[in-house]
């Protein structure tokens, strides 16, 4: 063939391999991942209300229906007028319904009106207290503390979740998952690797017994916490850098504020005293802000690719686009097809 020329070869279709289909297990188990919704605050509400029903059923968390449904009414009254007020396009009625599943949870009262006030400080601190456009309090961390520093009659009990290992493995799972979803496992794993191996030294230093530091690990509480209020993507910053500043300084407040000044709830003020250095670590790694939106799209903008669906979709849209581009040619070098099989143009030379 001359250099420069440009040869046909006819190929079949029947020639050409087909792919084999997929197993069966692989085939079920995209179907269950279909299932399972890309919000994580959807998967968010479902854990923390079953635990809530799990939790007034099995172990008594004298918590009156009256004030579950004034704590939801107040929170989603507040997110829905404060909305509305700053203009915004669609209400977060997921989030507001987070806030107040985790007072319901967290905290108590002896009467109707301090838990519906807490939601509304808790919901009122995502517009009030914000630096650059994001909010530094975790809602529920906010209106937990507003709570106990200002509402008469308020407390929290963390030992209404028990030390149950089989409670602490599902609370694990759940959150992890959640987490996961959410792009903010990571500064959950962290807190518990600073703050449990703090306590592990404890336990050495002092001599006692390892079940003592077994029994630590398996707190309801503090794995709810670690789980469902420091990994809030909201509220943490924005670079990993930044988390993991961020959940060595909660985790070491925590380990000072319960083992030093022998103060109760230490993770929760933990939270709540370093929530403004938020700031300080997203000006010294500067990264994109987290956007509930993006865990919608197959690239979000941190810049990166959320799940294996959308993997397979980004693939898929590669190829197509290929597939145009190769057609293209095809057509411009040469006419279409030869009696029913595909034409390949190759070029030599």
């Amino acid at each position: 063939m001359e250099p420069g020329a440009i040869g046909i070869a006819v190929v079949s279709l029947d020639s050409l391999p087909v792919a084999a289909p997929a197993p069966p297990s692989i085939a079920l188990a995209a179907r269950a991942r279909a299932l399972v919704p890309h919000d994580p605050r959807i998967l968010q509400i479902a854990f923390l209300g079953a635990l809530l029903a799990a939790g007034a059923y099995f172990r008594d968390f004298s918590l009156r229906p009256a004030q579950i449904a004034l704590t939801f009414a107040a929170a989603l009254g507040t997110q829905g007028l404060l909305d509305r007020l700053t203009r915004k396009p669609a209400p977060s009625w997921l989030s507001a319904t987070i806030t107040a599943l985790s007072l319901t949870l967290l905290l108590r009262a002896d009467n109707l009106w301090a838990m519906p006030a807490a939601a509304v400080f808790a919901i009122g601190s995502k517009f009030v207290v914000r630096v650059r456009g994001k909010h530094l309090f975790n809602p529920a961390n906010f209106g937990v503390g507003a709570a106990l520093l200002i509402l008469p009659g308020t407390w929290i009990s963390p030992g209404q979740w028990g030390s149950d290992v089989a409670l602490a493995g599902w609370l694990v799972v759940l959150g992890a998952t959640v987490a996961s979803r959410a792009r903010r496992a990571d500064i959950s794993w962290l807190f518990l690797f600073f703050y449990l191996g703090a306590l592990a030294a404890r336990v050495a230093w002092l001599g006692q017994r390892w079940a003592v530091w077994t029994h630590q690990l398996a707190s309801g509480a503090l794995l709810l916490f670690a789980f469902f209020m420091i990994s809030d993507p909201m509220t943490t910053p924005s670079d990993p850098r930044g988390r993991a500043a961020h959940a060595a300084l909660v985790a070491a407040i925590a380990y000072a504020w319960g083992f030093g000044l022998f103060r109760t709830n230490a993770v929760l003020w933990a939270l709540f005293v370093a929530a403004p250095m938020t700031a300080v670590w997203d000006r010294l790694w500067p990264a994109p802000r987290f956007d509930w939106t993006s865990t919608q799209g197959s690239i979000n903008r941190q810049g990166g690719i959320n799940d294996i669906d959308d993997i397979r979709k980004s693939a898929a849209a590669s190829a197509e686009v290929a597939t145009d581009h190769f057609e293209s040619s095809v057509a411009n070098a040469s006419a279409g097809r030869v009696d029913g099989r595909d034409v390949v143009v190759v070029a030599t030379g």
